[in-house]
């Protein structure tokens, strides 16, 4: 299937996206379209013709518990009110603890690295499995970009990404930006893990920017398309002819000429990799024997050698809530893993949660002002997120208030209120004559 080139819709550049040319196709964030409810945009771009492809961010399918089936549920639903030929997701985890493991839930908030090892992928592969059975559409899922590595990992990033498609059949939406994320902050080389990819089974391709602090590349989808990034795109297009490529771009949008130019900037980059098609030398049987099922532990026998799945399972929940809890709860960083990156990763989790959290409940920074973001931060230290973002929010007002940390009587009664009309069953009424009711009889209550 061809799809072209495209850019990531978002509701703030959906005019933008709309009137920008040579654009083929889209892809929507699913969490954020309600399938009865599509925005305009979306429906005028698909009356044009346009393809909407839904790109999950939250089923965890990289977690060592089974993917949710009201989650499956939901992406299924967006996929078929989208009409999409497919849906793409990540390999990640995002949750880890719970019954698995006897201990507390809890939610990263972000898309974490799995271990690249025996015990990881055969979950995977059958957490992927999973999914294919549930959506109406084929699955593609996405190597993601990481700040931390996994010590004793048993596979390399292409090693891993072949034996998870050999094994599954599901197709890879590679994302050169990720590659060279994880070329900077792990060491890993972009060009070995193209060659051991399976291109076949690429769907589409991704392209974002970010930026460099302290020898740490983080992966902002708020700034320019860097050269590094574009060089690894003309690497990829000279091996495949990528289906499709796709510009990501989730904050600080530019104008409209600016992304346009970026547009064509990917464009030039994959035409200037087609021109070079042929000069990578083909796998031989050897090289597919050892990255592939040929290879020692591959395949379903990979299953066998690693014990049963359940078992795996535990050893890889385990893990995961040992790390998830160092990095969002404060608990002890676990043995093996760089103390410093994990510190990073810490602060950029709870960035990411003040970032969204202001995002969803925008009310907050207006009635907390300059204060909000301190407030949140010093908050998700101590506080791991247990559910959603609108969970979080709520959360964090309720520990504000609870807590007496707002010291302006003004600003604790806007904020009150705000937690009350949401913390309800049902939202408070605004009708002046219930208002009157309710404060009545809470005066009432008190005095008997």
């Amino acid at each position: 299937m061809r799809l072209g080139t495209g850019i990531g819709w978002r509701p703030e550049i959906a005019d933008v996206v709309e009137r920008m040319p040579g654009i083929d196709w889209v892809e929507v964030v699913a969490e954020n379209v309600c399938p009865g409810h599509l925005p305009e945009s979306l429906l005028r771009l698909r009356e044009r013709g346009v393809t909407v492809v839904p790109h999950g961010v939250s089923l965890g399918l990289g977690d060592a518990d089974r993917p949710d089936a009201g989650r499956l549920t939901a992406l299924a639903e967006r996929t078929a009110a989208l009409g999409s030929p497919l849906v793409t997701e990540h390999i990640a985890f995002v949750r880890a603890g719970g019954p698995l493991t006897a201990s507390p839930r809890l939610e990263a908030g972000h898309l974490l690295p799995v271990p690249r090892t025996r015990d990881a992928l055969d979950v995977l592969c059958e957490n992927v499995r999973i999914a294919q059975d549930a959506l109406p559409v084929p699955l593609a899922v996405e190597n993601i970009a990481a700040l931390i590595s996994w010590p004793g990992e048993e596979l390399t990033e292409g090693q891993f990404l072949y034996e998870l498609a050999d094994r599954t059949g599901v197709r890879l939406l590679i994302d050169v930006a990720n590659l060279h994320t994880n070329h900077v902050n792990r060491g890993e080389d972009p060009a070995e893990a193209l060659a051991e990819l399976p291109l076949e089974a690429i769907a589409y391709v991704h392209v974002a920017g970010g930026f460099e602090r302290d020898g740490v590349w983080h992966d902002s989808h708020a700034h320019p398309v860097p050269r590094p990034v574009l060089d690894i795109l003309t690497d990829l297009a000279s091996r495949v002819a990528p289906p499709g490529v796709l510009l990501e771009r989730d904050e600080n949008f530019p104008e409209p000429a600016e992304m346009e130019r970026e547009v064509e900037a990917i464009r030039q980059a994959v035409t200037a990799g087609r021109a070079t098609a042929g000069t990578h030398s083909a796998p031989t049987a050897s090289d597919q024997s050892a990255r592939g099922t040929g290879g020692a532990g591959g395949g379903e026998a990979g299953e066998a050698l690693g014990g049963s799945r359940d078992a795996a399972r535990e050893r890889l929940g385990l893990a995961q809530a040992a790390v998830l809890s160092s990095l969002v709860a404060g608990t002890p960083v676990p043995e093996g893993f760089d103390r410093v990156r994990m510190g990073v990763q810490a602060r950029a989790l709870a960035a990411k949660r003040a970032d969204v959290v202001a995002k969803v409940a925008p009310e907050l920074p207006g009635i907390l002002g300059d204060g909000y973001r301190q407030a949140f931060l010093g908050y998700a230290q101590a506080h791991p997120m247990t559910g959603g973002y609108r969970r979080d929010a709520l959360d964090f007002a309720g520990r504000l208030l609870g807590e007496r940390r707002v010291e302006d009587p003004a600003v604790g009664r806007a904020l009150r209120e705000w937690w009350l009309e949401r913390s309800g069953p049902v939202p408070r009424s605004r009708r002046p004559v219930v208002r009157v009711a309710r404060a009545a009889r809470k005066v009432l209550l008190r005095k008997g």
